[in-house]
């Protein structure tokens, strides 16, 4: 976790995590982008022990309200997590009609070899900034969540942005298995 003063010491206590793509880069401007991640997700909600309470997808971040379920480790999901999904977006990025292919790629590739903490691309910062809910209630992050696409001015109302959890807590299904607060 790079030497942060946010760490999981609960492995199964609920937190507000924030993983970033390194630099800020706007990665998640492609549908296909975006559906690895709710792909990856959902996959690990129904093999990984992972419960999501809330979550939203940014174009260079992803927030989540969440923990996993024993034997399973939060810690453990977050680095298998960033790993596929590293592996698979930067497959994606060579694969699809992507104009800034290039860039993408040599952004990436000199992460890795700035850090040595990958192999090829390294796509995801180290930091999770993991925030322990068990003295606050996750309701409170909820609205924080679902309005970053409303601030972001890509969206009028929360509900109405496709990579949230908004549209479960408005009685609409989403896109990723959500557990309601």
């Amino acid at each position: 976790m790079g030497g942060s003063r946010y760490i999981i010491t609960d492995q199964n206590q609920t937190y507000f995590v924030t993983c970033t793509i390194v630099g800020w880069i706007d990665l998640f401007t492609r549908p296909e982008y975006k559906n690895i991640i709710v792909e990856s997700l959902n996959h690990c909600i129904n093999n990984k022990g992972l419960v999501l309470n809330g979550w939203v997808l940014m174009t260079n971040h992803i927030h989540f309200i969440g923990r996993c379920e024993e034997p399973y480790k939060l810690s453990d999901f977050l680095w298998d997590f960033k790993k596929f999904t590293s592996k698979k977006l930067a497959t994606a990025i060579k694969e699809i009609p992507e104009s800034r292919r290039e860039w993408l790629l040599d952004k990436f590739s000199f992460e890795a070899r700035k850090t040595n903490r990958a192999e090829n691309y390294k796509i995801w910062q180290d930091d999770n900034h993991p925030i322990d809910l068990q003295d606050i209630d996750p309701y409170q992050k909820l609205p924080y969540i679902h309005e970053n696409p409303v601030k972001a001015d890509i969206v009028e109302f929360p509900e109405h942005y496709i990579y949230s959890s908004a549209k479960d807590y408005s009685g609409i299904k989403g896109l990723v298995k959500v557990e309601l607060i």
